[in-house]
């Protein structure tokens, strides 16, 4: 009993900092979102399920949500492809390793900013390094299959463009966090496999992945995290005046409650479509702890 009471002590501190800027916040939140409000001191109208009912119809909405699963989704898929490739290539007792894992993990430690405006050089159609390098295959009568042809930035393609860079920049920081997880494997089981002639490949699937399956589902969560609450890159890389292709929830969220150019202060209908966030992301978690993809991973 005492050993119980000395443990809520310590607790209590931290529990009560948690509920009054974490719960006590979000259950306001929820109440606001039934509000017609600026959130700037006028009278609070109250619309019931208005906001969500006007989300639901929305155009905007729909295609910011459809952009968060597509980053979710197919931005998940490449970062976790290379995440694990990368793995493989780093723990094959390749020399310089540690300089291989930093230049990996390098973007990372990159102002956001300068990240999106390298890659915004990368597409230029004059001067960008994307285009001129196809323009030179073409040189070399090498084929392109059009490519040399593509306006990275127009608005159909701005957005998969955009999530190149995204996933260069979130490989590294997922790839660090799987190889603290191999880095904890014995050694003298992947000398084991080694001796009976598996390759590294096959090391990977039956030895590394297995053992490993709790971080790669920690990973997963976190970037589903990530994924829904995107913003910085996204808005930089598409500039102040951001086109509606580049919206994702996060984005829309920012404009619908504080505007772009122009004030717009829908604070009741922004802060409806930050409940939907939340739930989306609830919804992720509590999948993948039911499930446990990770444990079920076959090739």
């Amino acid at each position: 009993m005492i050993r119980r009471r000395l443990i809520v002590t310590f607790l209590f501190p931290a529990l009560a900092l948690y509920i009054g800027f974490m719960i006590y916040p979000a259950i306001l939140a929820v109440k606001l979102s039934f509000y017609e409000t600026s959130g700037f001191g006028d009278q609070q109208l109250w619309v019931g399920l208005g906001n969500y009912k006007r989300l639901a119809a929305d155009p905007i909405f729909w295609k910011s949500l459809q952009n968060t699963l597509l980053i979710l989704i197919v931005g998940g898929l490449g970062v976790f492809g290379f995440a694990f490739l990368f793995s493989v290539f780093l723990n094959s007792g390749i020399w310089g390793k540690k300089f291989f894992r930093a230049i990996i993990f390098m973007p990372n430690a990159v102002a956001v900013i300068a990240i999106s405006t390298f890659w915004s050089f990368m597409y230029t159609p004059r001067y960008g390094l994307l285009p001129n390098f196809f323009h030179l295959l073409e040189d070399y009568n090498i084929p392109t299959f059009g490519l040399d042809q593509v306006l990275w930035t127009s608005p159909e393609n701005i957005f998969f463009s955009m999530m190149v860079g995204l996933v260069w920049v979130g490989t590294g920081f997922f790839t660090i966090l799987i190889l603290a997880g191999v880095d904890k494997i014995p050694v003298e089981l992947v000398e084991a496999g080694r001796i009976e002639g598996a390759s590294d490949f096959q090391i990977f699937r039956h030895i590394t992945l297995p053992m490993i399956s709790d971080v790669v589902l920690i990973t997963i969560v976190l970037w589903c995290v990530q994924a829904v609450k995107v913003f910085e890159y996204p808005y930089a890389f598409g500039g102040p005046n951001i086109d509606t292709g580049l919206y994702t929830n996060a984005i829309y969220l920012y404009i619908q409650g504080f505007g772009q150019r122009d004030p717009i202060f829908a604070l009741g209908y922004a802060t409806a479509l930050g409940v939907v966030m939340v739930l989306l992301t609830i919804l992720i978690v509590i999948f993948f702890r039911i499930f446990k993809p990770a444990e079920r991973i076959e090739f």
